[in-house]
C-alpha cells in the first residue's frame, strides 16, 4: 500500500469515528422533557416541557387560591383529557385553552379562557362552589366542573395527575426533574411570574419544607423561560447541565435559584 493510500484510510477512519461518535452522542443523550417520580412505587413518569411548565401553573394557581391536593390532582386530570396540558386556541366549537373552556357557557372571554392563570382560577372557583368535592374520586370531581359528553375519561389521567400534583405542591420532595432544556437568556423575570402564579414574588431564602419545595419544583418547571440553570432547597441541587436532583449540603430549609449568564 503506499503511502498517499495510507493516509487516505487512516482519515476516513478518522472520519468514520468522529460520525460515529456523534451518533452515539446523539442517540444516547436525553430527549428534552420532565419526569416526575411516582410516591411509593418510584415510577417515573414522562411529561413534555410544554406539559409541564402548564402543569406547574395548574399547581401554583391552587396553591395561591389556598386548594387542597386533592383539587390540584383534579385540575391536572382534567387538562389532561381536555388538551393533553396544551393552551389549545380552539377546540370543539367555541372551547379553548387548557380546560376547553366555552366563552359561551360563562367561563369568560376567549381572552381569559387562553390564559393558563385565568383558566386555573376559573376551574378552581367553580370546583369550590360544588358540594362534597373533596370527598368524591377525581374522575367525579372533574366532571362535577365540566360536565363532559365522556364522564369516565378523566380516570385514565389520574396516575399521571396525582404524581404531578404530589411533586408540584411540595407533597413529595425532589420528585420533579427537567432535562436539555433550552433556556431563554435572558429569562422571563422570576419575581413577576411567581407574583402572577403562586402569589408572592419572596423566593430565596428560607421556606417551610412544603412550600420549598412545591417552589424549587415549580422553577425547574418553568426554568426554559425563566433561564434558571440552576435550583437548590434544603441541600439538594437541580442543574440544567444534569437534569437531575444531587446532594449538594446539608439540609438548610434554604432556596436558592441561578439565572444563565447572557452570552
Amino acid at each position: 500500500m503506499g503511502r498517499a493510500a495510507g493516509c487516505v484510510l487512516a482519515f476516513a477512519a478518522a472520519v468514520a469515528l468522529v460520525v460515529g461518535g456523534v451518533l452515539w452522542w446523539t442517540n444516547s443523550r436525553p430527549s428534552p422533557g420532565c419526569v416526575v417520580t411516582e410516591a411509593g412505587t418510584g415510577r417515573q413518569l414522562t411529561f413534555t416541557l410544554e406539559q409541564t411548565d402548564n402543569a406547574a401553573t395548574i399547581a401554583a394557581v391552587g396553591i395561591a387560591e389556598g386548594m387542597p391536593n386533592h383539587a390540584v390532582t383534579v385540575a391536572i386530570a382534567t387538562a389532561m383529557q381536555e388538551s393533553r396540558l396544551q393552551n389549545l386556541p380552539g377546540g370543539d366549537r367555541d372551547s379553548a385553552g387548557l380546560f376547553q373552556q366555552r366563552p359561551s357557557q360563562g367561563w369568560g372571554t376567549y381572552a381569559q379562557v387562553t390564559d393558563p392563570v385565568y383558566a386555573a382560577q376559573a376551574f378552581y372557583s367553580r370546583l369550590h362552589t360544588l358540594p362534597n368535592w373533596q370527598d368524591v374520586s377525581v374522575t367525579e370531581a372533574a366532571q362535577l366542573v365540566q360536565r363532559s359528553a365522556a364522564p369516565a375519561a378523566y380516570a385514565q389521567w389520574e396516575i399521571q395527575a396525582r404524581a404531578a400534583a404530589s411533586a408540584l405542591t411540595g407533597e413529595q420532595q425532589a420528585a420533579l426533574r427537567c432535562q436539555d432544556i433550552t433556556l431563554a437568556v435572558p429569562g422571563q423575570d422570576v419575581a413577576s411570574l411567581a407574583a402572577h402564579e403562586l402569589g408572592s414574588a419572596k423566593l430565596s431564602g428560607p421556606q417551610p419544607a412544603g412550600r420549598g419545595w412545591a417552589i424549587a419544583s415549580w422553577l425547574v418547571a418553568h426554568s426554559g423561560r425563566l433561564g434558571l440553570d440552576r435550583v437548590g432547597f434544603d441541600g439538594r441541587t437541580w442543574t440544567a447541565d444534569s437534569g437531575t436532583w444531587e446532594r449538594t449540603g446539608a439540609a438548610d430549609g434554604l432556596l436558592a435559584l441561578h439565572r444563565a449568564p447572557a452570552e
